[in-house]
């Protein structure tokens, strides 16, 4: 298992800024790195410190940036290794922001990641933010946690998405309402990127985590 580069990640507000604010993590997709997503800072809300991490493996050349998992090969397809992703993050998270409500907003293979990282600790993370993903095939000892608790989480694609193959995106929409309180739409003519519409609509779900949050305490 690859570890995260503590020095490789983008933060919203430094240390003393960030304390007692829920923190939301964004996790990038494939041949990008931690400046993807931290351009979409200024349209989310502004209450959550946010920390866009770096993922931890290089893809083989040419391929640019850093990927959480390989996808090369039929070989490479192992489920196991969106596991590992999953769980450098959480040892990340452990080591950066213990105690801290999380929530989770990834594109494409961090979307991927950001569900593994719930199924692994159900308990751990408030909410995901999952753009252009999908749930990985494959059983995990939280799953039956994961049914019960049923947190928050916001699945957004595009009907011209040719990324995600299509036995992930069936797969996805039989498993995510059996595990998670699920929101999202799809937009057409939407291919794998996100869009103002979608961002929106991002904004809106995660107002509603803060909501929810400030009813609780």
């Amino acid at each position: 298992m690859a570890d995260l580069d503590p020095d490789a990640v983008l933060w919203s507000a430094d240390a003393a800024d960030r304390a007692g604010r829920p923190l939301l993590v964004l996790l990038h997709g494939y041949g990008a790195d931690e400046r993807d997503l931290f351009g979409l800072v200024p349209y989310l809300p502004p209450a959550f410190a946010v920390a866009a991490v770096r993922a931890p493996l290089t893809p083989p050349f040419p391929a640019p940036g850093h990927s959480w998992y390989p996808i090369e090969g039929l070989q490479n397809r192992d489920p196991r290794h969106v596991t590992d992703a999953a769980s450098a993050l959480i040892a990340w998270l452990d080591a950066t922001a213990p105690g801290v409500d999380v929530g989770l907003l990834g594109f494409s293979q961090g979307a991927a990641v950001a569900l593994q990282a719930m199924r692994l600790q159900p308990e751990r993370f408030a909410f995901a933010v999952t753009l252009s993903g999908y749930v990985t095939p494959g059983e995990l000892p939280g799953d039956t946690a994961l049914a019960e608790r049923r947190p928050p989480v916001f699945w957004g694609r595009g009907t011209r998405d040719d990324v995600i193959p299509a036995f992930l995106v069936e797969h996805t929409v039989a498993w995510l309402p059996e595990h998670a309180e699920l929101s999202g739409r799809v937009y057409p003519g939407l291919t794998h990127s996100v869009s103002e519409g979608e961002l929106d609509d991002v904004r809106v779900f995660l107002e509603k985590q803060l909501e929810a949050k400030t009813a609780e305490d």
